[in-house]
């Protein structure tokens, strides 16, 4: 009893922190105004890094093993602790699924950067592939998550634009 005591507090501060990674994911992220496209898919490179190693901590045999035993004295704080791993489990697909799919954007981010003002030539495929990250994900197809994309590409554009006139 003293041991399941002792490994429930443990996993009581596990449960807390981990809620607090998840709040502090969640919270809206501070950018600047001009900030391009690129910024998103290394936000969520950096996210799906951190849920990553969070999955791996809480898989290792060392947690395991602390969890197994709370299951056999039938320990009331599993209930929490199999919620949480539920939702770091989401977040690392939400933050794999993004990169993923922003990744197929990232030509377009390179080739808007280095374009002059005249780079309509590559305006059809990004939207086309924007279109496509709408209608096929499963977590980026938001309103939130779209217009926060093409807001940082109509940035990219305007900062080329700029770019171009100053060197012109």
């Amino acid at each position: 009893t003293e041991l399941t005591e002792k490994l429930e507090e443990v996993v009581m501060i596990w449960i807390k922190q981990i809620r607090q990674i998840l709040v502090e994911s969640e919270q809206i992220r501070k950018e600047a105004d001009d900030i391009g496209p690129s910024a998103e898919l290394e936000y969520w490179k950096t996210r799906m890094s951190l849920f990553n190693s969070l999955l791996d901590e809480i898989k290792s045999s060392r947690v395991k093993k602390i969890i197994c035993i709370l299951q056999a004295a039938r320990s009331k704080t599993l209930k929490q602790w199999k919620e949480l791993d539920g939702n770091i489990t989401i977040a690392a697909n939400e933050a794999k699924d993004n990169v993923r799919y922003l990744y197929t954007l990232d030509k377009y981010f390179g080739l808007l950067a280095k374009a002059s003002p005249v780079m309509m030539e590559h305006i059809p495929s990004l939207m086309n592939t924007v279109r496509m990250i709408y209608c096929t994900s499963p977590y980026y197809n938001t309103s939130e998550r779209m217009t926060s994309l093409l807001l940082k590409i109509t940035n990219q554009m305007i900062n080329t634009c700029k770019m171009y006139l100053r060197e012109g």
